[in-house]
């Protein structure tokens, strides 16, 4: 099924490094360091706030990078329950890798940066893709809110080397 748009402003083009690129040949037409792709703005919350401006391009970035991470984890930083009761058909749950727990060291990193209001608000926006009027639906709660997220992603930003 087609994704159904509002309008044409929900689409914008926007042009990213081609993951196909191979440094081996020349770059030429048919192997371009860079492509043309269309973005739906309303992919997240993140993706709206960078298309309107309230984000710059190293707050977009350490969004990007803090989703990755938080998926990485499995979207969520939770203990396993090794007590918990198998049934029939289902089988043992798998460990957790060593991505999961890379990740989740980057996500203790952040929340130690952060503090927990401001981590716990960078889940919601970066990690969960809320907008500000799915945490709250006062206006001067919703600005401040986007004031410490901006905040949150400037310390993260600065954190991973994205700004100087």
């Amino acid at each position: 099924m087609r994704p159904k748009f509002k309008s044409k402003a929900d689409l914008a083009v926007g042009e990213v490094d081609n993951p196909h690129f191979t440094a081996d040949h020349a770059e030429s037409t048919t192997n371009p360091k860079r492509i043309k792709v269309v973005k739906n703005l309303r992919e997240s919350a993140v993706e709206t706030l960078f298309a309107r401006g309230k984000l710059d391009e190293a707050q977009k970035r350490a969004a990007d990078r803090f989703r990755a991470t938080w998926e990485a984890c499995g979207g969520t930083v939770g203990a396993m329950d090794y007590a918990r009761q198998h049934v029939d058909g289902g089988g043992a749950r798998d460990p957790i890798s060593e991505r999961q727990l890379d990740a989740g060291k980057v996500l203790r990193a952040c929340r130690d940066i952060l503090g927990q209001r401001n981590y716990d608000l960078v889940i919601k926006v970066a990690g969960q893709g809320l907008s500000f009027s799915d945490i709250t639906n006062v206006e001067r709660v919703r600005n401040t809110t986007a004031d410490n997220l901006r905040d949150a992603l400037d310390d993260l930003a600065k954190m991973w080397g994205m700004v100087k």
